[in-house]
């Protein structure tokens, strides 16, 4: 629980601050768990609506990408339309996108709810803590964002566990249905007590806006064709230019503008500049772990949903612990040759899964795991302090947006490139039966691995210096 001595900062401030920051923190926890509920639930919704367990990313991949493209936009409907009531319409659209997602009948129904679940789940997290940052004073304000950002900690932990023990007990279909009583108690209490800010919002970037948004639909739609959708080459070849033209003309766009959505400034930051490409690449590999290991422990090692979601606690909680630790290594150490190092030894271990088989002793599946969780949690929160540690406070907010954008747009990748992956080693190998299965998701695993592995050559080009103070790790966005 929140134990500060927390008093209004001011006559706009909230009239029960910590209930403010309880309603944020749950609306924040209701977006994360659903970042990785689904994951355990892959198989059984896909023997539920016919399809192939190996053709269900989209579920995954629509909701973060979705995140991704509506994120540069919370900031200015928040200071436009007042914080309040874009939090309110945040969770109204996430309780009906979970209402539609348990009724889906079809994996494009599926898909669609995902979607519209997506843009109240892309609002829920900035604006909830752009309401802490008006909300509080300094002197306060690293205790109260810091309550906010366990659910950043819990919602992955309970996740996947979650999803597999309710597949097994009821359905697939109360993964989402759960959502629904706690969006309905938050819209209840977000109407009484979440303050309305409002700020001079200035005329909205709409061009470069849909530019970025046809490059990131178009980069991942080409991708996720790879995964085996049957769509025809040339297709592919056209999204993928039409999305690296996009993002061309987006930048062309921001340099002309005199108030773009993201500055071309915001890159002579060198820090940020080499944070926001190494996070996007490093993640690509982080981001497809959460959906490959538990189909690699259904698929191909005989597990149940409740037995894999089970196996996914020793990395949630490997990481917790890492968090403390991590600040003292960066701080210790510096940031790049822990980045460097750990990029590296991250790449390893996302390899290393390629060594699961059958017949192995738990004790060293859960070993594993937990190095994993360890070493994943010390290079988010190295990469995330490394990304924002520079920025002026005038570009914080500019910054802050277009990294979070980065975060979920990474996450979709990993996503879409393990599933595309996966596909075409499985179309290579063959589909004969469970040792088929189990060579495709090794030879995925490798490459995942070497691809992150590569990511450490990004890293490689932060600039040697001293071992200034690491924000605190609870302070830090989450992925």
């Amino acid at each position: 629980m929140f134990h500060g001595p927390l008093a209004p900062p001011a006559a706009a401030g909230p009239a029960n601050p910590r209930l403010v920051l309880w309603i944020i923190a749950i609306g924040m926890f209701m977006q994360l768990l659903d970042s990785t509920i689904v994951n355990t639930a892959l198989p059984a919704m896909a023997r539920s609506l016919g399809e192939s367990p190996l053709q269900m990313q989209a579920v995954v991949v629509s909701y973060a990408l979705t995140m991704a493209v509506v994120i540069p936009a919370t900031g200015w409907l928040a200071d436009r339309f007042g914080t309040q009531r874009v939090f309110m319409l945040a969770i109204a659209l996430f309780t009906a996108g979970s209402i539609a997602c348990a009724a889906s009948t079809s994996l494009d129904q599926l898909i669609a709810a995902r979607v519209l679940q997506g843009v109240g789940g892309a609002m829920l997290m900035p604006v909830g803590r752009l309401v802490v940052l008006r909300a509080f004073p300094k002197d306060q304000f690293l205790e109260a964002i810091s309550f906010v950002a366990i659910p950043a900690l819990v919602g992955p932990l309970i996740g996947p566990t979650l999803g597999g023990w309710l597949v097994e007990v009821a359905s697939w279909h109360w993964i989402f249905l759960i959502n629904v009583p706690v969006g309905l108690a938050g819209l209840a209490a977000a109407q009484r007590f979440i303050p309305n800010f409002r700020a001079a919002s200035g005329r909205f970037d709409l061009g470069g806006y849909l530019l970025l948004a046809v490059a990131m639909v178009s980069v991942s739609l080409a991708l996720d064709g790879l995964a085996g959708l049957g769509w025809a080459r040339t297709l592919l070849v056209l999204l993928m230019i039409l999305g690296l033209a996009a993002l061309a003309a987006y930048w062309l766009h921001a340099l002309r503008s005199p108030a773009p959505i993201f500055a071309p400034v915001l890159f002579s930051v060198q820090t940020y500049r080499v944070g926001l490409l190494g996070n996007l690449f490093a993640r690509i590999g982080s981001g497809a772990m959460p959906y490959l290991l538990p189909l690699l422990l259904q698929l191909a090692l005989g597990y149940s949903p409740a037995e894999a979601g089970m196996l996914m606690l020793p990395v949630a909680l490997a990481g917790m612990g890492a968090k403390r630790l991590a600040t003292t290594v960066i701080t210790h150490r510096g940031y790049r040759p822990v980045l460097i190092a750990n990029t590296l030894l991250l790449g390893v271990m996302i390899a290393g899964f390629a060594l699961m088989a059958p017949g192995q002793p738990l004790w060293l599946r859960i070993a594993q795991l937990g190095v994993f969780g360890a070493i994943n949690s010390l290079q988010f929160t190295a990469m995330n302090a490394v990304t924002l540690k520079d920025l002026p406070p005038a570009r914080a907010a500019s910054g802050n947006s277009l990294f979070s954008m980065v975060q979920m747009l990474g996450m979709s990748l990993g996503v879409t490139c393990a599933a595309a992956l996966l596909s075409a080693f499985s179309d290579w190998l063959g589909a004969g039966g469970t040792s088929q299965a189990l060579a495709a998701f090794r030879a995925t695993f490798l490459a995942i691995g070497l691809m992150t592995l590569g990511s450490a050559t990004i890293f490689w080009q932060l600039r040697e210096e001293g071992t200034p103070p690491v924000p605190s790790a609870d302070a830090l966005p989450e992925a």
